[in-house]
Protein backbone atom coordinates (compact mmCIF):
# COMPACT_ATOMS: atom_id res chain seq x y z
CA UNK A 1 0.00 0.00 0.00
CA UNK A 2 1.46 3.51 -0.73
CA UNK A 3 3.37 5.60 2.33
CA UNK A 4 2.33 8.92 0.13
CA UNK A 5 0.07 10.40 2.76
CA UNK A 6 1.48 7.86 5.88
CA UNK A 7 4.77 10.21 6.00
CA UNK A 8 4.29 12.06 9.06
CA UNK A 9 6.01 14.92 7.47
CA UNK A 10 3.34 15.15 5.00
CA UNK A 11 0.48 17.01 6.43
CA UNK A 12 -1.05 20.16 4.78
CA UNK A 13 1.84 22.93 4.69
CA UNK A 14 1.57 26.74 5.44
CA UNK A 15 0.41 29.22 2.37
CA UNK A 16 3.14 30.20 0.37
CA UNK A 17 4.94 33.41 2.44
CA UNK A 18 6.24 34.91 -1.05
CA UNK A 19 2.57 36.42 -1.99
CA UNK A 20 2.61 34.73 -5.38
CA UNK A 21 -1.25 34.82 -6.87
CA UNK A 22 -1.58 30.99 -6.80
CA UNK A 23 1.12 28.25 -6.60
CA UNK A 24 1.12 28.04 -10.39
CA UNK A 25 3.54 31.20 -10.88
CA UNK A 26 6.50 29.11 -13.00
CA UNK A 27 9.60 29.43 -14.71
CA UNK A 28 7.73 31.10 -17.90
CA UNK A 29 5.64 33.68 -16.02
CA UNK A 30 6.24 37.23 -16.50
CA UNK A 31 5.62 40.68 -13.84
CA UNK A 32 2.39 40.25 -14.79
CA UNK A 33 1.64 37.35 -13.12
CA UNK A 34 3.14 37.39 -9.72
CA UNK A 35 3.73 40.43 -6.92
CA UNK A 36 6.21 42.95 -7.95
CA UNK A 37 8.78 41.70 -5.04
CA UNK A 38 8.49 38.18 -6.21
CA UNK A 39 9.47 39.21 -9.84
CA UNK A 40 12.33 41.43 -8.57
CA UNK A 41 13.26 38.05 -7.15
CA UNK A 42 13.37 36.22 -10.43
CA UNK A 43 13.56 38.21 -13.03
CA UNK A 44 17.22 37.91 -12.87
CA UNK A 45 17.59 34.39 -12.33
CA UNK A 46 18.19 31.83 -14.81
CA UNK A 47 16.96 28.79 -13.37
CA UNK A 48 13.99 30.58 -11.71
CA UNK A 49 12.57 32.65 -14.31
CA UNK A 50 12.89 30.98 -18.44
CA UNK A 51 12.81 34.58 -20.19
CA UNK A 52 16.17 35.44 -17.50
CA UNK A 53 17.86 32.25 -18.54
CA UNK A 54 18.49 34.11 -22.47
CA UNK A 55 20.11 36.99 -20.66
CA UNK A 56 21.41 36.20 -17.44
CA UNK A 57 24.24 33.68 -16.15
CA UNK A 58 24.67 31.29 -12.85
CA UNK A 59 27.51 30.26 -11.33
CA UNK A 60 28.73 27.50 -8.92
CA UNK A 61 31.29 27.15 -6.64
CA UNK A 62 32.68 23.54 -5.71
CA UNK A 63 32.85 24.21 -1.80
CA UNK A 64 30.98 21.54 -0.72
CA UNK A 65 32.67 17.84 -1.35
CA UNK A 66 30.97 15.99 1.43
CA UNK A 67 27.87 14.11 1.41
CA UNK A 68 25.21 12.21 3.81
CA UNK A 69 23.18 10.65 1.26
CA UNK A 70 23.89 8.25 -1.41
CA UNK A 71 22.06 8.36 -4.75
CA UNK A 72 21.80 5.78 -7.13
CA UNK A 73 22.31 7.80 -9.64
CA UNK A 74 25.61 10.17 -8.51
CA UNK A 75 28.96 8.92 -8.52
CA UNK A 76 31.24 12.51 -7.22
CA UNK A 77 34.34 10.98 -8.02
CA UNK A 78 34.02 10.31 -11.85
CA UNK A 79 35.49 13.95 -13.18
CA UNK A 80 35.70 14.91 -16.43
CA UNK A 81 36.26 18.22 -18.39
CA UNK A 82 33.67 17.67 -21.12
CA UNK A 83 31.34 16.09 -18.84
CA UNK A 84 28.40 18.33 -17.54
CA UNK A 85 26.80 15.75 -15.39
CA UNK A 86 25.56 17.58 -12.09
CA UNK A 87 28.14 16.18 -9.10
CA UNK A 88 31.08 16.37 -11.09
CA UNK A 89 33.83 19.79 -10.88
CA UNK A 90 37.21 19.97 -11.96
CA UNK A 91 38.55 21.70 -8.68
CA UNK A 92 36.98 22.01 -5.15
CA UNK A 93 37.59 25.10 -3.63
CA UNK A 94 38.12 26.71 -0.29
CA UNK A 95 35.99 29.61 0.38
CA UNK A 96 39.02 31.43 0.41
CA UNK A 97 39.80 30.21 -3.58
CA UNK A 98 35.83 30.34 -4.26
CA UNK A 99 36.06 34.54 -3.71
CA UNK A 100 38.67 34.42 -6.14
CA UNK A 101 36.91 32.47 -9.05
CA UNK A 102 33.69 34.75 -8.50
CA UNK A 103 35.41 37.90 -8.46
CA UNK A 104 37.36 37.05 -11.55
CA UNK A 105 34.06 35.51 -13.82
CA UNK A 106 32.49 38.57 -12.35
CA UNK A 107 34.88 41.36 -13.99
CA UNK A 108 34.45 39.41 -16.90
CA UNK A 109 31.15 38.28 -17.23
CA UNK A 110 28.71 41.58 -16.76
CA UNK A 111 25.64 39.10 -17.26
CA UNK A 112 26.44 36.78 -13.81
CA UNK A 113 23.14 37.26 -11.48
CA UNK A 114 23.56 34.66 -9.22
CA UNK A 115 25.94 32.72 -7.24
CA UNK A 116 25.19 28.89 -6.05
CA UNK A 117 26.49 26.16 -4.29
CA UNK A 118 25.07 22.72 -5.24
CA UNK A 119 28.40 20.78 -4.15
CA UNK A 120 29.88 18.05 -5.76
CA UNK A 121 28.11 16.80 -2.44
CA UNK A 122 25.34 18.55 -0.21
CA UNK A 123 25.91 22.39 0.47
CA UNK A 124 24.25 21.70 3.92
CA UNK A 125 26.09 18.59 4.96
CA UNK A 126 29.77 20.79 5.50
CA UNK A 127 27.29 24.13 5.99
CA UNK A 128 29.74 26.14 7.45
CA UNK A 129 32.42 26.19 4.40
CA UNK A 130 28.54 26.91 2.38
CA UNK A 131 28.06 29.80 4.86
CA UNK A 132 31.17 31.27 4.43
CA UNK A 133 31.80 31.87 0.84
CA UNK A 134 28.25 33.63 1.00
CA UNK A 135 29.62 36.35 3.66
CA UNK A 136 32.69 36.14 2.14
CA UNK A 137 31.41 36.98 -1.41
CA UNK A 138 28.24 39.39 -0.05
CA UNK A 139 31.10 41.60 0.94
CA UNK A 140 32.95 42.39 -2.62
CA UNK A 141 29.79 41.40 -4.70
CA UNK A 142 26.83 42.63 -2.89
CA UNK A 143 24.59 42.55 -6.21
CA UNK A 144 24.55 39.06 -6.85
CA UNK A 145 21.66 36.89 -5.71
CA UNK A 146 22.60 33.53 -4.02
CA UNK A 147 21.31 30.05 -4.32
CA UNK A 148 21.61 26.68 -2.81
CA UNK A 149 20.85 22.96 -3.57
CA UNK A 150 20.27 20.50 -0.95
CA UNK A 151 19.22 16.45 -0.67
CA UNK A 152 17.20 18.20 2.12
CA UNK A 153 18.51 16.03 4.93
CA UNK A 154 20.10 18.99 6.93
CA UNK A 155 17.84 21.35 5.78
CA UNK A 156 15.79 22.04 9.09
CA UNK A 157 18.78 22.43 10.91
CA UNK A 158 19.98 25.26 8.69
CA UNK A 159 16.95 27.54 7.77
CA UNK A 160 17.54 30.53 9.73
CA UNK A 161 21.17 30.90 8.27
CA UNK A 162 19.69 30.32 5.12
CA UNK A 163 17.31 33.11 6.13
CA UNK A 164 20.29 34.99 7.76
CA UNK A 165 22.84 34.68 4.70
CA UNK A 166 20.35 36.71 1.99
CA UNK A 167 19.79 33.24 0.45
CA UNK A 168 16.62 33.37 -1.26
CA UNK A 169 16.82 30.88 -3.32
CA UNK A 170 16.87 27.37 -2.47
CA UNK A 171 16.65 24.27 -4.38
CA UNK A 172 15.48 20.77 -2.56
CA UNK A 173 16.20 17.38 -5.03
CA UNK A 174 12.54 15.60 -4.16
CA UNK A 175 12.26 12.61 -6.19
CA UNK A 176 9.66 10.33 -4.26
CA UNK A 177 7.07 10.79 -0.87
CA UNK A 178 6.63 7.22 -0.94
CA UNK A 179 9.28 5.59 1.19
CA UNK A 180 8.84 2.27 -0.97
CA UNK A 181 9.52 4.22 -3.99
CA UNK A 182 12.18 6.69 -1.87
CA UNK A 183 14.42 3.06 -0.62
CA UNK A 184 14.90 2.23 -4.38
CA UNK A 185 16.91 5.60 -5.44
CA UNK A 186 18.57 6.10 -1.82
CA UNK A 187 20.07 2.98 -0.57
CA UNK A 188 21.34 4.33 2.73
CA UNK A 189 21.69 8.10 4.60
CA UNK A 190 23.90 8.96 7.08
CA UNK A 191 22.00 11.51 10.33
CA UNK A 192 22.59 11.81 13.79
CA UNK A 193 25.92 10.14 13.59
CA UNK A 194 24.09 6.82 12.28
CA UNK A 195 23.95 4.89 8.52
CA UNK A 196 20.64 4.30 7.92
CA UNK A 197 19.18 2.02 5.12
CA UNK A 198 16.59 1.02 2.86
CA UNK A 199 12.86 2.50 3.46
CA UNK A 200 14.11 3.27 7.27
CA UNK A 201 16.43 5.68 5.55
CA UNK A 202 14.07 6.77 2.50
CA UNK A 203 11.28 8.02 5.56
CA UNK A 204 13.57 9.60 7.27
CA UNK A 205 15.30 11.51 4.50
CA UNK A 206 11.51 12.23 2.86
CA UNK A 207 10.22 13.42 6.18
CA UNK A 208 13.32 16.01 6.26
CA UNK A 209 12.74 17.27 2.86
CA UNK A 210 9.38 18.03 3.60
CA UNK A 211 9.70 19.10 7.02
CA UNK A 212 12.89 21.71 5.61
CA UNK A 213 10.62 22.65 2.68
CA UNK A 214 7.54 24.22 4.90
CA UNK A 215 10.19 25.84 6.83
CA UNK A 216 11.63 28.15 3.63
CA UNK A 217 8.69 28.50 2.22
CA UNK A 218 7.49 29.97 5.72
CA UNK A 219 10.17 32.07 6.13
CA UNK A 220 9.37 33.73 2.62
CA UNK A 221 11.98 31.72 0.39
CA UNK A 222 11.42 30.50 -3.27
CA UNK A 223 11.38 26.82 -3.35
CA UNK A 224 12.26 24.80 -6.34
CA UNK A 225 11.98 21.14 -6.42
CA UNK A 226 13.90 19.09 -8.76
CA UNK A 227 12.72 15.03 -9.32
CA UNK A 228 14.80 12.67 -11.50
CA UNK A 229 12.59 10.67 -13.53
CA UNK A 230 13.79 6.94 -13.42
CA UNK A 231 11.65 5.19 -16.01
CA UNK A 232 9.94 2.26 -14.34
CA UNK A 233 10.57 3.49 -10.80
CA UNK A 234 9.06 6.76 -10.09
CA UNK A 235 7.72 7.58 -13.62
CA UNK A 236 4.47 6.71 -12.79
CA UNK A 237 4.74 8.52 -8.96
CA UNK A 238 6.06 12.17 -10.39
CA UNK A 239 2.44 13.54 -10.45
CA UNK A 240 1.93 12.32 -6.76
CA UNK A 241 5.32 14.04 -5.90
CA UNK A 242 3.54 17.33 -7.75
CA UNK A 243 0.73 17.62 -5.94
CA UNK A 244 2.48 17.21 -2.22
CA UNK A 245 4.68 20.36 -3.48
CA UNK A 246 1.88 22.14 -4.96
CA UNK A 247 0.05 21.97 -1.37
CA UNK A 248 3.00 23.20 0.39
CA UNK A 249 3.86 26.54 -1.76
CA UNK A 250 6.82 25.21 -4.23
CA UNK A 251 7.46 28.21 -6.69
CA UNK A 252 8.66 25.63 -9.20
CA UNK A 253 9.07 22.21 -10.00
CA UNK A 254 11.71 20.70 -11.73
CA UNK A 255 11.55 17.38 -13.55
CA UNK A 256 15.12 16.14 -14.77
CA UNK A 257 15.96 13.32 -17.00
CA UNK A 258 17.77 10.24 -15.14
CA UNK A 259 20.91 10.72 -16.70
CA UNK A 260 22.58 6.63 -16.99
CA UNK A 261 25.84 5.88 -18.24
CA UNK A 262 27.43 2.60 -16.95
CA UNK A 263 31.03 5.14 -17.62
CA UNK A 264 30.02 7.31 -14.93
CA UNK A 265 30.03 4.35 -12.41
CA UNK A 266 27.00 4.66 -10.77
CA UNK A 267 24.93 2.17 -9.61
CA UNK A 268 22.03 2.79 -11.67
CA UNK A 269 24.34 3.12 -14.91
CA UNK A 270 26.32 -0.43 -14.10
CA UNK A 271 22.61 -2.28 -13.57
CA UNK A 272 21.33 -0.89 -17.01
CA UNK A 273 18.65 1.56 -15.64
CA UNK A 274 17.58 3.35 -18.71
CA UNK A 275 16.96 6.99 -18.74
CA UNK A 276 13.97 8.60 -20.06
CA UNK A 277 13.21 9.76 -23.80
CA UNK A 278 12.50 13.03 -24.40
CA UNK A 279 9.12 12.51 -25.22
CA UNK A 280 8.29 10.54 -21.55
CA UNK A 281 10.30 13.60 -20.29
CA UNK A 282 7.70 16.09 -22.03
CA UNK A 283 4.66 13.66 -21.68
CA UNK A 284 4.92 13.29 -17.75
CA UNK A 285 5.74 17.59 -17.44
CA UNK A 286 2.72 18.25 -19.55
CA UNK A 287 1.14 16.10 -17.00
CA UNK A 288 1.89 18.24 -14.22
CA UNK A 289 0.64 21.56 -16.20
CA UNK A 290 -1.37 23.79 -13.99
CA UNK A 291 -0.15 23.08 -10.52
CA UNK A 292 3.33 23.93 -9.33
CA UNK A 293 4.97 25.57 -11.80
CA UNK A 294 6.92 22.99 -14.12
CA UNK A 295 10.61 24.32 -15.20
CA UNK A 296 11.49 23.34 -18.50
CA UNK A 297 15.03 24.75 -19.49
CA UNK A 298 17.15 23.32 -16.83
CA UNK A 299 20.40 21.91 -17.95
CA UNK A 300 21.62 19.68 -15.49
CA UNK A 301 24.51 21.79 -14.46
CA UNK A 302 28.24 20.50 -12.85
CA UNK A 303 29.02 22.03 -9.67
CA UNK A 304 31.51 24.06 -11.30
CA UNK A 305 29.28 25.21 -14.09
CA UNK A 306 29.63 29.01 -14.90
CA UNK A 307 27.92 30.88 -17.78
CA UNK A 308 24.78 31.26 -19.22
CA UNK A 309 22.45 27.73 -19.00
CA UNK A 310 23.27 25.74 -21.62
CA UNK A 311 26.86 26.72 -21.85
CA UNK A 312 29.51 26.02 -19.67
CA UNK A 313 32.73 28.21 -19.21
CA UNK A 314 34.05 26.58 -15.90
CA UNK A 315 37.59 25.69 -17.74
CA UNK A 316 38.07 29.07 -18.63
CA UNK A 317 38.36 30.21 -14.95
CA UNK A 318 40.10 27.28 -13.25
CA UNK A 319 42.55 28.88 -10.42
CA UNK A 320 45.49 28.22 -12.25
CA UNK A 321 44.19 31.13 -15.19
CA UNK A 322 42.98 33.92 -12.81
CA UNK A 323 46.52 35.55 -12.43
CA UNK A 324 45.98 38.82 -10.52
CA UNK A 325 42.39 39.39 -9.82
CA UNK A 326 40.96 43.26 -8.96
CA UNK A 327 37.40 43.77 -7.29
CA UNK A 328 35.54 44.57 -10.23
CA UNK A 329 33.42 47.75 -11.07
CA UNK A 330 29.72 47.22 -10.56
CA UNK A 331 29.03 49.47 -13.48
CA UNK A 332 29.14 47.08 -16.03
CA UNK A 333 26.60 45.09 -14.23
CA UNK A 334 24.63 47.63 -14.26
CA UNK A 335 24.51 48.82 -17.19
CA UNK A 336 24.00 45.18 -18.78
CA UNK A 337 20.74 45.06 -16.80
CA UNK A 338 19.77 48.46 -18.21
CA UNK A 339 20.18 47.11 -22.20
CA UNK A 340 18.76 43.42 -21.01
CA UNK A 341 15.84 45.78 -19.08
CA UNK A 342 15.37 47.48 -22.72
CA UNK A 343 15.40 44.46 -24.98
CA UNK A 344 13.65 42.60 -22.85
CA UNK A 345 10.41 45.35 -23.41
CA UNK A 346 11.48 44.95 -27.08
CA UNK A 347 11.23 41.69 -27.41
CA UNK A 348 7.78 41.33 -25.69
CA UNK A 349 6.70 43.78 -27.57
CA UNK A 350 7.62 42.01 -31.01
CA UNK A 351 6.02 38.76 -29.66
CA UNK A 352 2.62 40.11 -28.50
CA UNK A 353 2.86 41.72 -32.53
CA UNK A 354 3.56 38.99 -34.13
CA UNK A 355 1.24 36.39 -32.35
CA UNK A 356 -1.47 38.87 -32.35
CA UNK A 357 -1.32 38.90 -36.18
CA UNK A 358 -1.47 35.04 -36.58
CA UNK A 359 -4.69 34.54 -38.76
CA UNK A 360 -7.69 32.51 -38.68
CA UNK A 361 -6.14 30.08 -41.57
CA UNK A 362 -2.95 29.75 -39.61
CA UNK A 363 -4.75 28.58 -36.05
CA UNK A 364 -6.72 26.19 -37.95
CA UNK A 365 -2.92 24.47 -38.67
CA UNK A 366 -2.73 22.92 -35.03
CA UNK A 367 0.01 23.00 -32.88
CA UNK A 368 3.81 22.25 -34.47
CA UNK A 369 6.71 21.94 -32.58
CA UNK A 370 9.84 23.63 -33.80
CA UNK A 371 13.54 23.78 -32.49
CA UNK A 372 15.62 26.61 -32.45
CA UNK A 373 19.38 27.33 -32.63
CA UNK A 374 20.20 29.93 -29.80
CA UNK A 375 22.99 30.93 -27.86
CA UNK A 376 20.78 33.60 -25.39
CA UNK A 377 19.59 36.83 -26.29
CA UNK A 378 15.93 35.41 -27.08
CA UNK A 379 17.11 35.11 -30.81
CA UNK A 380 18.02 33.14 -33.63
CA UNK A 381 22.02 33.13 -33.35
CA UNK A 382 23.65 30.06 -34.12
CA UNK A 383 24.94 28.47 -37.05
CA UNK A 384 23.28 24.84 -37.23
CA UNK A 385 26.69 23.14 -37.43
CA UNK A 386 27.48 25.07 -34.26
CA UNK A 387 24.44 23.84 -32.25
CA UNK A 388 24.76 21.88 -28.98
CA UNK A 389 21.72 21.86 -28.13
CA UNK A 390 18.40 22.80 -29.81
CA UNK A 391 15.69 24.75 -27.73
CA UNK A 392 12.19 22.95 -28.46
CA UNK A 393 9.15 25.31 -29.14
CA UNK A 394 5.61 24.92 -29.71
CA UNK A 395 3.22 26.90 -31.81
CA UNK A 396 -0.27 27.55 -32.70
CA UNK A 397 -3.37 30.24 -32.66
CA UNK A 398 -2.83 30.98 -29.13
CA UNK A 399 0.70 31.70 -29.35
CA UNK A 400 4.41 30.28 -29.03
CA UNK A 401 5.84 28.42 -25.88
CA UNK A 402 9.36 26.96 -24.90
CA UNK A 403 8.94 23.76 -24.24
CA UNK A 404 12.18 22.19 -23.60
CA UNK A 405 15.60 21.54 -24.94
CA UNK A 406 17.84 18.35 -26.26
CA UNK A 407 21.25 18.34 -26.53
CA UNK A 408 23.64 17.19 -29.51
CA UNK A 409 26.86 16.84 -30.67
CA UNK A 410 27.53 20.17 -32.83
CA UNK A 411 27.59 18.81 -36.44
CA UNK A 412 30.75 20.74 -37.40
CA UNK A 413 34.35 20.03 -36.16
CA UNK A 414 37.21 21.90 -37.50
CA UNK A 415 34.71 23.99 -40.34
CA UNK A 416 34.00 20.33 -41.83
CA UNK A 417 30.73 18.42 -41.18
CA UNK A 418 30.53 15.33 -39.33
CA UNK A 419 28.35 13.04 -41.17
CA UNK A 420 28.19 10.59 -38.57
CA UNK A 421 26.87 12.79 -35.99
CA UNK A 422 24.11 13.75 -38.41
CA UNK A 423 22.28 10.57 -37.32
CA UNK A 424 22.31 11.43 -33.22
CA UNK A 425 21.25 15.11 -34.29
CA UNK A 426 18.16 13.47 -36.34
CA UNK A 427 17.16 11.33 -33.23
CA UNK A 428 17.20 14.26 -31.09
CA UNK A 429 14.81 16.49 -33.77
CA UNK A 430 12.31 13.02 -33.82
CA UNK A 431 8.87 14.81 -33.79
CA UNK A 432 9.95 18.18 -35.17
CA UNK A 433 8.53 19.80 -38.01
CA UNK A 434 11.51 22.53 -38.40
CA UNK A 435 14.58 23.71 -37.27
CA UNK A 436 15.56 27.58 -36.93
CA UNK A 437 18.80 28.55 -37.75
CA UNK A 438 21.21 31.54 -38.41
CA UNK A 439 22.80 29.69 -41.03
CA UNK A 440 23.22 26.10 -42.26
CA UNK A 441 24.80 24.35 -45.35
CA UNK A 442 23.67 22.59 -48.05
CA UNK A 443 24.48 19.05 -46.93
CA UNK A 444 22.93 18.95 -43.47
CA UNK A 445 19.77 21.02 -44.92
CA UNK A 446 19.21 18.33 -47.50
CA UNK A 447 20.00 15.58 -44.91
CA UNK A 448 16.99 17.28 -42.52
CA UNK A 449 14.54 17.74 -45.63
CA UNK A 450 14.77 14.13 -46.72
CA UNK A 451 14.07 13.41 -42.70
CA UNK A 452 10.68 15.56 -43.16
CA UNK A 453 12.04 18.74 -40.88
CA UNK A 454 12.56 21.99 -43.18
CA UNK A 455 15.52 24.19 -42.12
CA UNK A 456 14.63 27.59 -42.02
CA UNK A 457 17.03 30.52 -42.20
CA UNK A 458 15.17 33.14 -43.42
CA UNK A 459 14.97 34.88 -39.90
CA UNK A 460 18.66 35.06 -39.03
CA UNK A 461 18.90 37.16 -35.53
CA UNK A 462 15.56 37.52 -35.42
CA UNK A 463 13.60 37.12 -32.13
CA UNK A 464 12.72 33.95 -31.79
CA UNK A 465 8.98 34.25 -30.94
CA UNK A 466 8.58 36.40 -34.09
CA UNK A 467 10.73 34.46 -36.42
CA UNK A 468 8.39 30.93 -35.56
CA UNK A 469 4.97 33.10 -35.44
CA UNK A 470 5.97 34.59 -39.16
CA UNK A 471 6.86 31.10 -40.45
CA UNK A 472 3.32 29.57 -38.68
CA UNK A 473 1.60 32.54 -40.54
CA UNK A 474 3.10 31.78 -44.14
CA UNK A 475 2.23 28.26 -43.58
CA UNK A 476 -1.54 29.19 -43.55
CA UNK A 477 -1.06 31.44 -46.32
CA UNK A 478 0.68 28.50 -48.07
CA UNK A 479 -2.74 26.51 -46.88
CA UNK A 480 -5.30 28.69 -48.28
CA UNK A 481 -3.43 29.02 -51.62
CA UNK A 482 -3.46 25.46 -52.10
CA UNK A 483 -7.22 25.43 -51.20
CA UNK A 484 -8.29 27.71 -52.88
Amino acid sequence: MSQVIALSALKAGPKPASGCKSASCGSAKGPGDMPPEVWARVKEHPCYNEEAHHYFARMHVAVAPACNIQCNYCNRKYDCANESRPGVTSERLTPEQAVRKVTAVAAKMPQLSVLGVAGPGDALFDADKTFETFERVRAVLPDLRFCLSTNGLALPDNIDRIVAAGIDHVTITISAVDPEIGAKIYPWIYFQGKRHTGVEAARILLARQIEGLEGLVAKGVLVKVNTVLIPGINDHHIKAVNDELTKRGVFLHNVLPLISDPAHGTAFGLSGQRGPTPAELSAVQDQLGGSAGVMRHCRQCRADAVGLLGEDLSQDFTLDKLGDIAVPDPEPRRLYREVVERERADRQAAARSATAGLSASSSSLGARRVAVCTKGGGRVNVHFGHATEFQIFEIDGNGVRFTGHRKVENYCQGGYGEDERMDGILAALSGIEAVFVSKIGRCPKEDLAKAGIAAIDAYPFDYIETAIAAWYAELGVQGTRLTA
